[in-house]
């Protein structure tokens, strides 16, 4: 039987998220596999996979903000917004060299807090229960609602000019919900010469780094984080008993015990180091918002 766990996964270019999330169930021989937080098929860099168990964790990483390297084309739009779509419109090789570095400053700087932004209407978002991409690929008109966003960090690293575009190299620390593709058509809209991504990687979701990711041919050797060590880096940590531990898993609160959390929730993990699930505030009690299933020991 496969253990509960976390996996992480470097996904090339190419695949989608459902594809790793495919391959993982057969590398580990089980159907129970999902991930937290979809990567567009051109993009590469960190997916999130929760395995058995863990799957119920995915609820609470899959709103970890995040981080991604990407390039920005300035002088050219797209009909997806990046690399996949085809070329809409072209700016004139002088109007992209006109564009000053402190315009380009001063486009990042509009584009960085809190920030009202449209999705691409090549999106995974549903839309009457269809994802928006499957309506555009039906020839159907799909315009996004705009949504409230944060980008806490929009920060160019390097910068070239080549064949009349020019290409800039950034680093972007997000909320979860933000998209960078939406982020290169905007920036190219508000200097005048459009922009499109041409290559995009997630480097972190919340405390997991793609430093410590398997590659796509190494999942059936890859170590699984454990639920109990996967919690402890996206919620604060509550220690209860293992007499607490079976309350909890009964459907019973701790009574007058919310005074022990700092914040709204905590991963409870039992005095064997195993997580026993989310537990929230309910009044001056604590009580289960999701528990692990048990597992013998």
């Amino acid at each position: 039987m496969v253990s509960p766990g976390i996996l992480l996964v470097d996904k090339p270019a190419g695949l989608t998220s459902h594809d790793v999330v495919a391959r993982t169930r057969r590398a580990l021989g089980t159907r129970k596999v999902g991930h937290a937080g979809t990567l567009d098929p051109m993009a590469t860099g960190l997916l999130v996979i929760g395995v058995e168990g863990a799957t119920r964790l995915l609820t609470y990483i899959v709103g970890a903000d995040k981080t991604y390297h990407a390039t920005i084309r300035l002088g050219q739009t797209t009909g997806t917004d990046d690399a996949d779509g085809e070329i809409v419109t072209t700016a004139s090789e002088a109007d992209v060299l006109g564009v000053t570095p402190e315009r380009v400053a001063a486009g990042i700087a509009a584009l960085t807090g809190r920030i009202s932004q449209v999705p691409s209407s090549v999106s995974a978002i549903k839309v009457d229960g269809r994802r928006a991409y499957d309506r555009v690929r039906a020839g159907e008109e799909v315009v996004l609602a705009a949504r409230e966003v944060t980008v806490s960090r929009f920060d160019v690293l390097a910068e070239r000019t080549a064949d009349g575009f020019r290409d800039l190299d950034v680093v972007v620390d997000c909320s979860s919900g933000t998209y960078i593709r939406s982020l290169a058509r905007d920036l190219g809209a508000d200097l005048g010469v459009g922009g499109h991504l041409t290559a995009l990687r997630r480097t972190k979701v919340g405390d997991f780094d793609v430093a410590d990711a398997a590659v796509i041919d190494d999942i059936d050797e890859a170590a699984l984080l454990t639920p109990a060590a996967a919690a402890a880096r996206v919620l604060d940590v509550l220690p209860v008993s293992n007499a607490e531990a079976t309350d909890l898993r009964h459907g019973k609160r701790l009574v007058g015990q919310s005074t022990r959390l700092d914040g709204s929730r905590a991963a409870a993990i039992d005095e064997d180091g195993v997580l026993v699930g989310v537990v929230e505030r309910r009044g001056d009690d604590l009580k289960s918002a999701m528990n692990m299933p048990e597992v013998a020991r």
